[in-house]
Protein backbone atom coordinates (compact mmCIF):
# COMPACT_ATOMS: atom_id res chain seq x y z
CA UNK A 1 0.00 0.00 0.00
CA UNK A 2 1.63 3.25 -1.27
CA UNK A 3 1.91 5.95 1.42
CA UNK A 4 -1.32 7.90 0.04
CA UNK A 5 -3.25 5.61 0.63
CA UNK A 6 -2.64 4.59 4.32
CA UNK A 7 -4.89 6.34 6.87
CA UNK A 8 -2.56 5.28 9.62
CA UNK A 9 0.48 7.49 7.94
CA UNK A 10 -0.82 10.99 7.44
CA UNK A 11 0.84 12.72 4.53
CA UNK A 12 2.21 16.44 4.63
CA UNK A 13 0.10 17.93 1.53
CA UNK A 14 -3.43 16.68 -0.13
CA UNK A 15 -3.36 18.71 -3.47
CA UNK A 16 -6.97 18.30 -4.87
CA UNK A 17 -6.48 19.18 -9.28
CA UNK A 18 -4.31 18.11 -11.60
CA UNK A 19 -4.20 21.12 -13.83
CA UNK A 20 -0.97 23.18 -13.89
CA UNK A 21 -1.87 25.16 -10.65
CA UNK A 22 -2.22 21.90 -8.75
CA UNK A 23 0.63 19.76 -10.44
CA UNK A 24 3.22 22.80 -9.87
CA UNK A 25 2.11 23.03 -6.35
CA UNK A 26 2.47 19.76 -5.67
CA UNK A 27 6.13 19.27 -7.48
CA UNK A 28 6.94 22.42 -5.26
CA UNK A 29 5.89 20.99 -2.50
CA UNK A 30 8.21 17.81 -2.69
CA UNK A 31 11.24 19.29 -3.71
CA UNK A 32 11.28 20.92 -0.19
CA UNK A 33 10.84 17.36 1.43
CA UNK A 34 7.30 17.41 1.96
CA UNK A 35 5.07 14.21 1.21
CA UNK A 36 2.24 14.90 -0.99
CA UNK A 37 -0.40 13.47 -2.78
CA UNK A 38 -2.41 14.40 -6.00
CA UNK A 39 -5.63 13.41 -7.05
CA UNK A 40 -7.08 14.74 -10.44
CA UNK A 41 -10.85 13.59 -11.46
CA UNK A 42 -10.14 13.13 -15.33
CA UNK A 43 -6.79 13.22 -16.98
CA UNK A 44 -4.04 15.78 -16.12
CA UNK A 45 -4.74 19.20 -17.60
CA UNK A 46 -8.10 17.88 -18.91
CA UNK A 47 -9.82 21.26 -18.77
CA UNK A 48 -8.21 24.56 -18.44
CA UNK A 49 -4.62 23.55 -18.82
CA UNK A 50 -5.16 22.37 -22.29
CA UNK A 51 -7.26 24.96 -23.73
CA UNK A 52 -4.94 27.77 -23.58
CA UNK A 53 -3.44 29.91 -26.39
CA UNK A 54 -0.45 28.01 -25.04
CA UNK A 55 1.98 31.03 -24.68
CA UNK A 56 4.04 32.13 -21.97
CA UNK A 57 3.60 35.75 -22.37
CA UNK A 58 3.56 38.58 -20.01
CA UNK A 59 0.24 39.80 -21.65
CA UNK A 60 0.85 42.98 -23.22
CA UNK A 61 -3.00 43.89 -23.09
CA UNK A 62 -3.08 43.81 -19.32
CA UNK A 63 -0.83 47.25 -19.29
CA UNK A 64 -3.96 48.55 -20.50
CA UNK A 65 -5.46 47.72 -17.09
CA UNK A 66 -2.29 49.20 -15.19
CA UNK A 67 -2.00 45.43 -13.88
CA UNK A 68 1.98 45.93 -13.85
CA UNK A 69 3.05 43.83 -10.80
CA UNK A 70 1.47 41.11 -13.18
CA UNK A 71 2.83 41.69 -16.15
CA UNK A 72 6.28 42.28 -14.59
CA UNK A 73 6.64 38.69 -12.84
CA UNK A 74 5.21 37.40 -16.38
CA UNK A 75 7.59 38.59 -18.52
CA UNK A 76 10.72 37.97 -16.14
CA UNK A 77 9.02 34.42 -16.19
CA UNK A 78 9.03 33.72 -19.85
CA UNK A 79 12.74 33.31 -19.44
CA UNK A 80 13.14 31.26 -16.57
CA UNK A 81 10.44 29.04 -17.81
CA UNK A 82 11.78 28.85 -21.49
CA UNK A 83 15.31 27.58 -19.88
CA UNK A 84 13.52 25.17 -17.98
CA UNK A 85 11.93 23.62 -20.79
CA UNK A 86 13.51 24.77 -24.28
CA UNK A 87 12.04 21.35 -25.82
CA UNK A 88 8.29 22.51 -25.26
CA UNK A 89 8.83 26.00 -25.21
CA UNK A 90 10.42 28.16 -27.64
CA UNK A 91 10.96 32.15 -28.44
CA UNK A 92 8.60 33.32 -30.68
CA UNK A 93 7.80 36.88 -32.41
CA UNK A 94 4.84 38.66 -32.96
CA UNK A 95 3.99 40.94 -35.69
CA UNK A 96 1.16 43.71 -34.34
CA UNK A 97 0.13 45.80 -37.52
CA UNK A 98 -0.28 49.34 -37.14
CA UNK A 99 -3.26 51.38 -38.95
CA UNK A 100 -5.54 54.00 -38.19
CA UNK A 101 -8.44 53.38 -35.09
CA UNK A 102 -5.33 51.80 -33.38
CA UNK A 103 -3.77 54.20 -30.44
CA UNK A 104 -0.73 56.23 -32.12
CA UNK A 105 2.48 55.03 -33.32
CA UNK A 106 4.08 56.66 -30.70
CA UNK A 107 1.75 55.45 -27.66
CA UNK A 108 2.25 51.58 -28.71
CA UNK A 109 5.86 52.08 -29.19
CA UNK A 110 5.94 53.43 -26.02
CA UNK A 111 3.97 50.28 -24.51
CA UNK A 112 6.38 48.14 -26.20
CA UNK A 113 9.39 49.68 -24.54
CA UNK A 114 7.57 49.07 -21.08
CA UNK A 115 7.43 45.08 -21.99
CA UNK A 116 10.86 45.11 -23.47
CA UNK A 117 12.53 46.37 -20.05
CA UNK A 118 9.92 46.14 -17.20
CA UNK A 119 10.87 42.21 -16.79
CA UNK A 120 14.26 42.41 -18.11
CA UNK A 121 15.50 39.99 -20.96
CA UNK A 122 18.43 38.31 -21.55
CA UNK A 123 17.43 35.40 -24.43
CA UNK A 124 14.71 36.94 -26.31
CA UNK A 125 15.36 39.98 -28.81
CA UNK A 126 14.18 42.91 -28.31
CA UNK A 127 10.94 44.87 -30.67
CA UNK A 128 11.99 46.27 -33.60
CA UNK A 129 9.35 48.25 -36.79
CA UNK A 130 8.54 46.15 -39.72
CA UNK A 131 7.70 47.65 -42.87
CA UNK A 132 5.07 45.02 -44.19
CA UNK A 133 5.45 46.19 -47.93
CA UNK A 134 8.90 44.55 -48.00
CA UNK A 135 8.95 42.00 -44.80
CA UNK A 136 7.50 38.47 -45.54
CA UNK A 137 5.41 39.02 -42.89
CA UNK A 138 3.29 40.95 -45.04
CA UNK A 139 2.48 39.00 -47.83
CA UNK A 140 -0.21 37.45 -46.16
CA UNK A 141 -1.69 40.81 -45.22
CA UNK A 142 -4.07 42.91 -47.16
CA UNK A 143 -2.31 46.13 -48.77
CA UNK A 144 -3.71 48.51 -46.33
CA UNK A 145 -1.23 47.50 -43.87
CA UNK A 146 1.84 49.00 -44.50
CA UNK A 147 4.02 48.86 -41.20
CA UNK A 148 3.95 47.05 -37.99
CA UNK A 149 5.48 46.18 -34.39
CA UNK A 150 7.76 43.19 -33.73
CA UNK A 151 8.18 42.11 -30.33
CA UNK A 152 9.00 38.68 -28.58
CA UNK A 153 6.90 36.47 -26.36
CA UNK A 154 7.11 32.62 -25.98
CA UNK A 155 5.15 29.49 -27.19
CA UNK A 156 4.52 26.62 -24.82
CA UNK A 157 2.68 23.48 -25.10
CA UNK A 158 0.46 23.82 -22.45
CA UNK A 159 -0.80 20.37 -21.46
CA UNK A 160 2.35 18.70 -21.86
CA UNK A 161 4.31 21.01 -19.43
CA UNK A 162 1.73 19.83 -16.94
CA UNK A 163 2.43 15.93 -17.89
CA UNK A 164 6.27 16.78 -17.69
CA UNK A 165 5.59 18.38 -14.57
CA UNK A 166 3.22 15.51 -12.44
CA UNK A 167 6.69 13.28 -14.20
CA UNK A 168 8.54 15.03 -12.08
CA UNK A 169 6.69 15.44 -9.15
CA UNK A 170 6.58 11.49 -8.64
CA UNK A 171 9.89 11.20 -9.39
CA UNK A 172 10.43 13.53 -5.94
CA UNK A 173 7.72 10.80 -4.34
CA UNK A 174 4.00 12.75 -5.57
CA UNK A 175 1.51 9.95 -5.32
CA UNK A 176 -0.09 11.04 -8.50
CA UNK A 177 -3.68 9.46 -8.79
CA UNK A 178 -5.29 10.29 -12.58
CA UNK A 179 -9.46 9.90 -13.04
CA UNK A 180 -9.91 9.82 -9.21
CA UNK A 181 -12.31 12.29 -7.78
CA UNK A 182 -12.56 13.50 -4.05
CA UNK A 183 -15.94 12.83 -3.42
CA UNK A 184 -15.83 14.09 0.65
CA UNK A 185 -13.08 16.06 2.84
CA UNK A 186 -13.37 16.53 6.47
CA UNK A 187 -11.65 17.69 9.62
CA UNK A 188 -11.31 14.90 12.14
CA UNK A 189 -9.00 15.03 15.19
CA UNK A 190 -5.97 13.06 15.54
CA UNK A 191 -5.70 9.46 17.82
CA UNK A 192 -2.89 11.37 19.84
CA UNK A 193 -5.42 14.34 20.09
CA UNK A 194 -2.43 16.41 18.49
CA UNK A 195 -2.98 18.97 15.58
CA UNK A 196 -6.47 18.23 13.31
CA UNK A 197 -6.11 16.77 9.79
CA UNK A 198 -7.93 16.28 7.14
CA UNK A 199 -9.58 13.02 6.23
CA UNK A 200 -10.19 12.92 1.71
CA UNK A 201 -12.62 10.33 1.17
CA UNK A 202 -11.72 9.34 -2.77
CA UNK A 203 -13.16 7.33 -5.57
CA UNK A 204 -11.44 6.04 -8.89
CA UNK A 205 -12.83 4.19 -11.81
CA UNK A 206 -13.07 1.08 -9.76
CA UNK A 207 -15.31 2.26 -6.77
CA UNK A 208 -14.27 3.73 -3.52
CA UNK A 209 -10.16 3.90 -1.98
CA UNK A 210 -8.97 3.91 1.48
CA UNK A 211 -9.57 7.62 2.59
CA UNK A 212 -5.86 9.56 3.13
CA UNK A 213 -5.28 11.54 5.88
CA UNK A 214 -3.45 14.48 5.36
CA UNK A 215 -2.26 17.86 7.77
CA UNK A 216 -3.18 20.05 5.10
CA UNK A 217 -5.06 20.75 1.60
CA UNK A 218 -4.98 22.31 -1.32
CA UNK A 219 -8.20 23.04 -3.79
CA UNK A 220 -6.53 23.71 -7.07
CA UNK A 221 -9.67 22.63 -8.66
CA UNK A 222 -9.55 25.39 -11.00
CA UNK A 223 -13.21 25.84 -12.60
CA UNK A 224 -14.31 23.59 -10.20
CA UNK A 225 -12.86 25.41 -6.91
CA UNK A 226 -16.05 26.97 -5.83
CA UNK A 227 -17.95 23.56 -6.28
CA UNK A 228 -15.24 21.64 -4.46
CA UNK A 229 -15.71 23.91 -1.38
CA UNK A 230 -19.26 24.17 -1.31
CA UNK A 231 -19.42 20.57 -1.93
CA UNK A 232 -17.35 18.06 -1.08
CA UNK A 233 -15.39 20.80 2.03
CA UNK A 234 -19.23 21.11 2.69
CA UNK A 235 -17.98 25.13 3.80
CA UNK A 236 -19.95 28.10 3.32
CA UNK A 237 -17.65 30.78 1.40
CA UNK A 238 -18.19 34.74 0.08
CA UNK A 239 -15.85 34.29 -2.24
CA UNK A 240 -16.69 33.82 -5.93
CA UNK A 241 -14.82 32.51 -9.13
CA UNK A 242 -15.98 34.07 -12.56
CA UNK A 243 -15.87 31.58 -15.31
CA UNK A 244 -14.81 33.36 -18.78
CA UNK A 245 -14.87 31.19 -21.54
CA UNK A 246 -12.37 31.12 -24.52
CA UNK A 247 -12.66 29.70 -27.60
CA UNK A 248 -9.69 28.89 -30.60
CA UNK A 249 -10.08 27.35 -34.23
CA UNK A 250 -7.35 25.65 -35.79
CA UNK A 251 -6.99 26.24 -39.42
CA UNK A 252 -4.58 24.92 -42.77
CA UNK A 253 -1.68 26.46 -42.27
CA UNK A 254 -2.52 30.65 -43.53
CA UNK A 255 0.58 31.65 -44.02
CA UNK A 256 4.14 30.44 -44.77
CA UNK A 257 6.64 32.14 -42.24
CA UNK A 258 7.17 31.06 -38.18
CA UNK A 259 6.39 34.53 -36.78
CA UNK A 260 2.64 35.09 -35.43
CA UNK A 261 0.37 37.74 -35.49
CA UNK A 262 -1.18 40.13 -32.93
CA UNK A 263 -4.90 41.48 -34.35
CA UNK A 264 -6.86 44.19 -32.85
CA UNK A 265 -10.57 44.50 -33.35
CA UNK A 266 -12.90 47.30 -34.39
CA UNK A 267 -14.49 46.14 -30.99
CA UNK A 268 -10.77 46.67 -28.48
CA UNK A 269 -10.42 43.24 -28.23
CA UNK A 270 -7.26 41.43 -29.92
CA UNK A 271 -6.84 37.93 -31.06
CA UNK A 272 -3.67 36.07 -32.21
CA UNK A 273 -3.22 33.94 -35.27
CA UNK A 274 0.09 31.41 -34.86
CA UNK A 275 1.74 29.25 -36.79
CA UNK A 276 0.40 25.10 -35.26
CA UNK A 277 1.96 21.56 -35.42
CA UNK A 278 3.75 22.50 -38.51
CA UNK A 279 0.75 22.32 -40.94
CA UNK A 280 -2.14 24.80 -38.86
CA UNK A 281 -2.97 28.25 -38.13
CA UNK A 282 -4.08 28.65 -34.07
CA UNK A 283 -6.72 31.54 -34.17
CA UNK A 284 -8.13 32.67 -30.33
CA UNK A 285 -9.14 33.51 -28.21
CA UNK A 286 -12.74 34.82 -27.46
CA UNK A 287 -13.40 36.37 -24.12
CA UNK A 288 -16.75 35.73 -22.72
CA UNK A 289 -18.69 35.31 -19.61
CA UNK A 290 -19.44 31.54 -19.30
CA UNK A 291 -22.93 29.90 -18.06
CA UNK A 292 -23.25 26.46 -16.63
CA UNK A 293 -21.22 23.90 -15.74
CA UNK A 294 -17.58 24.00 -16.51
CA UNK A 295 -17.34 20.63 -18.50
CA UNK A 296 -19.88 22.19 -20.94
CA UNK A 297 -17.38 25.10 -22.57
CA UNK A 298 -17.36 24.71 -26.42
CA UNK A 299 -16.82 27.20 -29.29
CA UNK A 300 -20.08 27.85 -30.83
CA UNK A 301 -21.14 28.39 -34.02
CA UNK A 302 -21.08 32.42 -32.74
CA UNK A 303 -18.04 32.37 -31.83
CA UNK A 304 -15.91 30.38 -34.99
CA UNK A 305 -17.53 32.98 -36.80
CA UNK A 306 -16.57 35.84 -34.45
CA UNK A 307 -13.07 34.87 -35.22
CA UNK A 308 -12.87 34.49 -38.31
CA UNK A 309 -14.78 37.47 -39.30
CA UNK A 310 -11.76 39.23 -36.90
CA UNK A 311 -8.94 37.46 -38.74
CA UNK A 312 -10.56 37.94 -42.08
CA UNK A 313 -10.39 41.96 -41.32
CA UNK A 314 -6.29 41.77 -41.44
CA UNK A 315 -5.47 38.49 -43.94
CA UNK A 316 -5.62 38.84 -47.75
CA UNK A 317 -7.57 36.10 -48.25
CA UNK A 318 -10.96 35.69 -46.43
CA UNK A 319 -10.94 32.99 -43.33
CA UNK A 320 -13.85 30.96 -43.64
CA UNK A 321 -15.85 27.90 -41.65
CA UNK A 322 -14.73 25.21 -44.26
CA UNK A 323 -10.85 26.54 -43.59
CA UNK A 324 -11.54 25.11 -39.83
CA UNK A 325 -10.10 21.43 -39.23
CA UNK A 326 -10.43 22.03 -35.26
CA UNK A 327 -12.04 23.98 -32.37
CA UNK A 328 -11.72 24.21 -28.34
CA UNK A 329 -12.78 25.63 -25.53
CA UNK A 330 -11.92 25.75 -22.24
CA UNK A 331 -13.04 28.48 -18.86
CA UNK A 332 -10.70 30.62 -17.00
CA UNK A 333 -11.92 30.44 -13.02
CA UNK A 334 -10.86 34.16 -12.52
CA UNK A 335 -11.56 35.20 -9.11
CA UNK A 336 -14.73 37.45 -8.86
CA UNK A 337 -13.64 41.14 -8.75
CA UNK A 338 -16.34 42.75 -9.69
CA UNK A 339 -14.82 43.81 -13.06
CA UNK A 340 -17.59 45.50 -15.15
CA UNK A 341 -16.68 42.77 -18.21
CA UNK A 342 -14.92 39.36 -19.02
CA UNK A 343 -11.93 41.20 -21.47
CA UNK A 344 -11.64 43.12 -17.74
CA UNK A 345 -11.90 40.57 -15.07
CA UNK A 346 -8.24 40.27 -13.28
CA UNK A 347 -6.17 38.02 -14.62
CA UNK A 348 -4.00 37.53 -11.14
CA UNK A 349 -4.07 34.82 -8.89
CA UNK A 350 -5.81 34.65 -5.17
CA UNK A 351 -4.44 32.47 -2.65
CA UNK A 352 -7.29 31.87 0.07
CA UNK A 353 -5.77 30.48 2.84
CA UNK A 354 -7.86 29.23 6.09
CA UNK A 355 -6.46 28.23 9.19
CA UNK A 356 -8.95 26.97 11.34
CA UNK A 357 -8.00 23.39 12.38
CA UNK A 358 -5.97 22.16 9.46
CA UNK A 359 -5.08 24.61 6.88
CA UNK A 360 -6.90 24.55 3.50
CA UNK A 361 -5.64 26.41 0.59
CA UNK A 362 -7.59 27.80 -2.22
CA UNK A 363 -6.68 28.98 -5.38
CA UNK A 364 -8.48 31.11 -7.57
CA UNK A 365 -7.43 32.56 -11.22
CA UNK A 366 -3.50 32.15 -12.33
CA UNK A 367 -1.89 32.70 -15.58
CA UNK A 368 0.09 29.15 -17.21
CA UNK A 369 3.11 31.89 -17.52
CA UNK A 370 3.10 32.38 -13.63
CA UNK A 371 2.25 28.87 -12.50
CA UNK A 372 5.36 28.40 -11.41
CA UNK A 373 5.53 31.76 -9.11
CA UNK A 374 2.09 31.19 -7.83
CA UNK A 375 3.42 27.93 -6.87
CA UNK A 376 5.65 29.58 -4.65
CA UNK A 377 3.62 31.61 -3.52
CA UNK A 378 1.21 28.61 -2.27
CA UNK A 379 4.21 27.30 -0.42
CA UNK A 380 4.92 30.60 1.70
CA UNK A 381 1.75 30.69 2.63
CA UNK A 382 1.54 27.13 3.84
CA UNK A 383 5.42 27.37 5.54
CA UNK A 384 4.12 28.60 8.62
CA UNK A 385 2.42 24.98 9.22
CA UNK A 386 5.83 23.30 7.51
CA UNK A 387 9.22 24.89 9.23
CA UNK A 388 11.06 21.64 8.00
CA UNK A 389 10.14 22.77 4.55
CA UNK A 390 13.00 23.93 2.52
CA UNK A 391 13.62 26.75 0.24
CA UNK A 392 12.24 28.06 -3.45
CA UNK A 393 14.08 25.62 -5.34
CA UNK A 394 12.34 25.35 -8.71
CA UNK A 395 13.89 28.37 -10.71
CA UNK A 396 16.38 27.11 -13.02
CA UNK A 397 15.25 23.14 -12.33
CA UNK A 398 14.85 21.44 -15.62
CA UNK A 399 11.99 19.41 -16.44
CA UNK A 400 12.54 15.88 -17.91
CA UNK A 401 14.31 16.39 -21.44
CA UNK A 402 14.68 19.54 -21.14
CA UNK A 403 18.09 19.21 -20.48
CA UNK A 404 20.47 21.57 -22.74
CA UNK A 405 20.41 24.84 -23.56
CA UNK A 406 18.07 26.80 -25.17
CA UNK A 407 21.10 27.48 -27.93
CA UNK A 408 21.04 23.79 -28.64
CA UNK A 409 17.45 23.31 -29.39
CA UNK A 410 17.65 24.07 -32.87
CA UNK A 411 20.29 21.64 -33.66
CA UNK A 412 18.75 18.98 -31.84
CA UNK A 413 16.59 17.51 -34.39
CA UNK A 414 19.56 17.15 -36.79
CA UNK A 415 21.56 15.64 -33.87
CA UNK A 416 18.58 12.80 -34.08
CA UNK A 417 18.46 12.11 -37.73
CA UNK A 418 21.70 11.33 -36.95
CA UNK A 419 21.36 8.69 -34.99
CA UNK A 420 17.89 7.62 -36.28
CA UNK A 421 18.02 8.21 -39.87
CA UNK A 422 14.91 6.68 -40.88
CA UNK A 423 13.14 10.11 -39.36
CA UNK A 424 11.82 12.58 -41.26
CA UNK A 425 13.09 16.56 -40.95
CA UNK A 426 9.14 16.87 -39.92
CA UNK A 427 9.29 13.88 -37.52
CA UNK A 428 12.68 14.54 -35.72
CA UNK A 429 11.20 18.45 -34.78
CA UNK A 430 7.82 17.09 -33.79
CA UNK A 431 9.93 14.72 -31.27
CA UNK A 432 12.52 17.31 -29.93
CA UNK A 433 9.99 19.42 -29.25
CA UNK A 434 7.98 16.83 -27.61
CA UNK A 435 10.35 15.28 -25.42
CA UNK A 436 13.45 16.82 -25.75
CA UNK A 437 16.71 14.67 -24.66
CA UNK A 438 14.56 11.60 -23.89
CA UNK A 439 14.13 10.66 -27.31
CA UNK A 440 16.86 9.04 -27.37
CA UNK A 441 15.07 7.16 -24.13
CA UNK A 442 12.06 6.46 -26.26
CA UNK A 443 13.98 5.33 -29.25
CA UNK A 444 15.85 3.11 -28.11
CA UNK A 445 18.20 0.69 -30.38
CA UNK A 446 15.43 0.97 -33.19
CA UNK A 447 16.71 1.08 -36.58
CA UNK A 448 13.56 1.75 -38.62
CA UNK A 449 10.07 1.79 -38.11
CA UNK A 450 9.66 -1.95 -37.33
CA UNK A 451 11.51 -1.69 -34.50
CA UNK A 452 8.96 1.11 -32.84
CA UNK A 453 6.10 -1.71 -32.48
CA UNK A 454 2.31 -1.77 -33.66
CA UNK A 455 1.49 1.31 -35.76
CA UNK A 456 -1.52 3.42 -34.98
CA UNK A 457 -2.01 5.78 -38.03
CA UNK A 458 -0.71 9.47 -38.90
CA UNK A 459 3.26 8.12 -37.68
CA UNK A 460 2.33 7.42 -34.04
CA UNK A 461 3.73 4.04 -32.90
CA UNK A 462 3.47 1.77 -29.83
CA UNK A 463 6.99 2.87 -28.44
CA UNK A 464 5.91 6.48 -28.02
CA UNK A 465 2.06 5.25 -26.70
CA UNK A 466 4.10 2.87 -23.86
CA UNK A 467 6.15 5.65 -23.32
CA UNK A 468 3.33 8.14 -22.38
CA UNK A 469 1.51 5.36 -20.26
CA UNK A 470 4.81 4.11 -18.19
CA UNK A 471 6.05 8.21 -18.04
CA UNK A 472 2.99 10.72 -18.78
CA UNK A 473 -0.09 8.95 -17.06
CA UNK A 474 -1.73 8.71 -20.12
CA UNK A 475 -4.30 5.93 -19.65
CA UNK A 476 -6.60 6.50 -22.95
CA UNK A 477 -6.72 7.38 -26.40
CA UNK A 478 -7.42 10.92 -25.61
CA UNK A 479 -4.75 11.70 -23.25
CA UNK A 480 -2.50 11.02 -25.83
CA UNK A 481 -4.01 12.21 -29.44
CA UNK A 482 -5.15 15.50 -27.63
CA UNK A 483 -2.98 16.50 -24.76
CA UNK A 484 0.35 14.58 -24.73
CA UNK A 485 0.37 15.04 -28.42
CA UNK A 486 -1.55 16.71 -31.14
CA UNK A 487 -1.85 13.65 -33.18
CA UNK A 488 -5.86 14.06 -33.37
CA UNK A 489 -5.68 16.28 -35.86
CA UNK A 490 -4.26 13.62 -38.28
CA UNK A 491 -5.69 10.52 -37.15
CA UNK A 492 -9.19 9.28 -38.09
CA UNK A 493 -11.65 8.60 -35.49
CA UNK A 494 -11.40 4.55 -36.36
CA UNK A 495 -8.01 5.13 -35.60
CA UNK A 496 -8.37 7.02 -32.48
CA UNK A 497 -10.70 4.40 -31.52
CA UNK A 498 -8.32 1.38 -32.19
CA UNK A 499 -6.40 3.13 -30.16
CA UNK A 500 -8.31 3.38 -27.31
CA UNK A 501 -9.26 -0.07 -27.25
CA UNK A 502 -5.59 -1.20 -27.08
CA UNK A 503 -4.89 0.68 -24.69
CA UNK A 504 -7.87 -0.38 -22.64
CA UNK A 505 -6.51 -3.97 -23.02
CA UNK A 506 -3.30 -3.20 -21.79
CA UNK A 507 -4.47 -2.16 -18.75
CA UNK A 508 -6.83 -5.12 -18.19
CA UNK A 509 -3.65 -7.92 -18.25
Amino acid sequence: MSRAENPAEPIDIFVIGGGVNGVGIARDAAGRGLSVALAEMHDLASATSSASTKLFHGGLRYLEYYEFRLVREALIEREVLLKAMPHISWPMRFVLPHHKGLRPWWLIRLGLFLYDHLGGRKILPATKSVDLTKDPAGKALKSEYRRAFEYSDCWVQDARLVSLMARDAAERGVNVMVRTKVTRAEQVDTPAGGDRLWKIELEDENGPLQPVLARALVNAGGPWVADIIAGALGINTSEKVRLVRGSHIVTKKLYDHDRCYFFQGSDGRIIFAIPYEQDFTLIGTTDKDHQGPASSAKCTDEEADYLCRFASEYFDKPVTREDIVWTYSGVRPLYDDGASSATAATRDYVLSLRKEGAPLLSVFGGKITTHRKLAEAALHKLSPFFPQAGDDWTAGATLPGGDFPVSDAAALPARLREDYPFLSEAQALRLIRTYGTDCWKMLGHASGPEDLGQAFGAGLYEAEVRWLAENEFARRAEDIVFRRTKFGLRMSGEEIAALDEWLVAQQAR
